[in-house]
């Protein structure tokens, strides 16, 4: 009787931590991509699982959705950019930032390296694609007049995401929103090297790409900064072990596994934020104040209603 009972105890206390999973679903902003390696190396090196959280990641159908379907309630986080989470802010929608993933500015604008722009001045009269419009807009607007240019200076047209065939193609002679750990390296295997105008080197305030938005509502939940610390661990140690770190990205997602992603997984690796809960908060008001002036918010919202350093 007291062998059965001692294995009945035993029996409870292997399956308590299972039980005590806490499920949280992440939305990413895109297909899965090098740019979520910390995730990944989080989820399979066992570190939200130690946190006692089980996170489901879902590549969303409609890039545009993930930060609304929090807003709604619907997703306990989403990946997002920090110039999205303040546009929508000034809106009144209830998003809170509460990690960094990728702490630099990945945008930037893209011209073949042997074609006729050899900086942002020659760009007068020529093609330029774009993907979304209001925000790239903005980018290279602030690009243009940095060098006495003007928006009605070149010809925009939409490409819908297709960059670097637009480019490859002779559609355009250059593409903002083109991000530089991607788009550069598609040119450079396709054979037709790309340079990257960057746009914090042209006149735009440097900002946050990646972020983890929660619902207002939720703001301290604990189980968020379970994740947060989780997500740490990932990127100390990808960082430390960048190849293997690689091998765990595509484990099971052998459809990841080509030059593209190894390029771009190198790429990036120095642009992860070492600590994703740190917030710089001059970093926020100044692009907010770039916002403002470029016309996309009225207002600058106070940081704090949006963005927040989890404790």
């Amino acid at each position: 009787m007291i062998v059965r009972l001692a294995a009945i105890l035993a029996a409870l206390l292997l399956a308590t931590p299972a039980q005590a999973q806490q499920k949280l679903t992440l939305l990413l902003d895109w297909f899965v991509n090098p740019d979520h390696g910390p995730l990944f190396v989080a989820q399979e090196r066992g570190y939200f699982r130690e946190a006692g959280l089980d996170v489901e990641m879902i590549a969303p159908s409609d890039p545009n959705d993930p930060p609304k379907l929090v807003a709604a309630g619907r997703a306990d986080l989403a990946i997002s950019y920090q110039p999205q989470l303040t546009i929508q802010a000034a809106e009144g929608l209830p998003l809170i930032r509460v990690a960094t993933l990728v702490a630099t500015p990945l945008n930037s604008l893209v011209v073949l390296r042997d074609g006729p722009v050899k900086s942002v001045a020659d760009l007068k009269g020529k093609k330029i694609g774009f993907s979304v419009g209001g925000f790239e807009d903005a980018l290279l607007k602030a690009m243009l007049e940095k060098h006495g240019l003007k928006l009605g200076d070149v010809t925009l047209i939409n490409i819908n995401f297709a960059l670097s065939p637009a480019l490859l193609a002779g559609r355009v002679d250059a593409v903002i929103g083109a991000f530089r750990n991607f788009e550069l390296n598609q040119l450079d295997i396709e054979g037709k090297p790309g340079r990257a105008f960057y746009v914090e080197e042209e006149g735009v305030p440097t900002y946050d790409e990646l972020i983890v938005v929660a619902n207002k509502a939720r703001a301290n939940d604990p189980s968020f900064r379970r994740f947060v610390d989780a997500v740490e661990r990932g990127t100390t140690w990808m960082i430390n072990h960048p190849q293997e770190g690689f091998q765990l990205f595509i484990r099971g997602r052998k459809d990841l596994d080509n030059e593209l992603n190894r390029r771009a997984w190198n790429a990036t690796l120095p642009r992860f934020a070492h600590s994703p809960a740190a917030l710089d908060r001059a970093r926020y008001v100044r692009f907010a104040e770039f916002l403002k002036a470029q016309g996309l918010i009225k207002q600058a919202p106070a940081v704090d209603s949006y963005a927040i350093e989890l404790r």
